[in-house]
């Protein structure tokens, strides 16, 4: 059986579904006659292959959204076909898929597609996708939230199946105490400051809620004085992310808020050990993957009431809602002033977290595959 993994739509390795790939790769089960191909643009020849080797396939489509979707639209099906593929996975399923399917096809969907089409204001890309989810052989969602939201958006899907991220604890792991430990951490580019609080989120959009973080933030500091400091990580979208940086500039503790910018998914873990707490305000998460790989490095996470965030930290979580500003900076000041909630959060997430792995999501995943061949 060969499989192909369709590298489209991962805006190169720099997003969400780009780390989904870079992740999932290393873990993907060997022997039984299985074999795999990449296939994409040749700019990601090597994006997803750092841990495992694996064989390539250039598609030789131009490097833009358009491009890209044409080719799925219209070349895919015979591309797929030519290649011997037994199976595809199409790893960005919510953004670029086959209409139809002429050899077996799996959607990987980790975004929330009402939401997504509502404010893509596309409606060839509405249509389409939709068509293609509903016309794959299966749909591998990352959550139960978004399973019942693909079928809110009106996604009449053949079969979904629930597959949730996995963690890499050979990466994700809690930071032994050592004394006398550096005030400042240096992960290239970036020199850090501690003591700090982390959210690792692109900023995409206003469900983000980088803009009431900031404001919750300068909350808490005005009222405890704490030294403490808001690191913001993940790549930027331009009119929001300019929002945002215009947020930070406005708050009174503008020298205590860092905006990192986009940061390589590979230094999180030694961001996120040197962090006091993970506080996560997404208000529309499908997937949560940051907030599980804060917990799994001994991390007190305080997170929004919302999207897939209470299912995927199954309660060991501190909740609140987003749009109180003073709700949010009171779960920023107990996240980190209540020893004993701290103490409950960190053994609570290092306990639920171990039972998530890259090798099961992967094994899971294949077995989809192979179901369809």
């Amino acid at each position: 059986m060969k499989f192909g993994i369709d590298t489209f739509g991962l805006d190169h390795g720099r997003s969400g579904l780009g780390s989904y790939l870079f992740s999932l790769m290393p873990f993907l089960p060997d022997g039984d006659g299985l074999e795999y191909e990449l296939f994409g643009a040749e700019i990601d020849r090597y994006t997803y292959t750092d841990k495992k080797s694996c064989p390539f396939f250039s598609a030789n489509v131009p490097d833009s959204l358009a491009a890209e979707r044409f080719w799925h639209s219209f070349r895919a099906n015979s591309f797929a076909k030519k290649r011997g593929y037994s199976a595809v996975l199409y790893t960005a399923g919510s953004r670029m898929i086959p209409s139809s399917f002429k050899v077996p096809g799996v959607a990987v969907v980790n975004d929330i597609m009402s939401s997504l089409f509502e404010r893509k204001g596309d409606r060839w890309y509405s249509s389409k996708v939709r068509k293609g989810l509903s016309r794959a052989n299966c749909i591998i969602a990352a959550s139960k939230f978004i399973k019942k939201d693909l079928e809110k958006a009106g996604v009449k899907a053949n079969r979904i199946e629930i597959i949730h991220n996995g963690i890499d604890h050979s990466l994700f792991f809690p930071k032994a105490a050592v004394e006398g430990d550096s005030e400042i951490i240096d992960i290239k580019p970036f020199a850090i400051k501690k003591p700090y609080i982390i959210y690792a989120s692109r900023m995409q959009n206003d469900e983000k809620k980088h803009v009431e973080l900031i404001k919750a933030f300068s909350v808490y500091k005005e009222k405890s004085k704490s030294p403490i400091r808001l690191v913001i990580a993940g790549s930027e979208e331009s009119e929001y992310g300019e929002k945002v940086h215009r947020s930070a500039l406005e708050s009174g503790f503008a020298s205590d808020i860092f905006i990192t910018g986009y940061f390589p998914h590979e230094n999180f873990p030694e961001l996120y050990r040197n962090a006091e707490a993970c506080v996560f305000p997404s208000v529309n998460e499908g997937v949560g993957l940051s907030v599980m790989e804060a917990m799994a490095t001994g991390l007190p996470v305080a997170c929004a009431n919302y999207g897939a965030l209470p299912e995927v930290t199954g309660g060991k979580a501190l909740y609140f809602d987003s749009n109180n500003i003073e709700e949010m900076s009171c779960a920023i000041e107990s996240v980190l002033s209540d020893t004993e909630l701290r103490k409950k959060l960190v053994a609570d997430g290092l306990e639920w977290t171990r039972r998530v792995s890259w090798e099961r999501t992967a094994q899971e995943t294949v077995n989809v595959l192979k179901s369809l061949c």
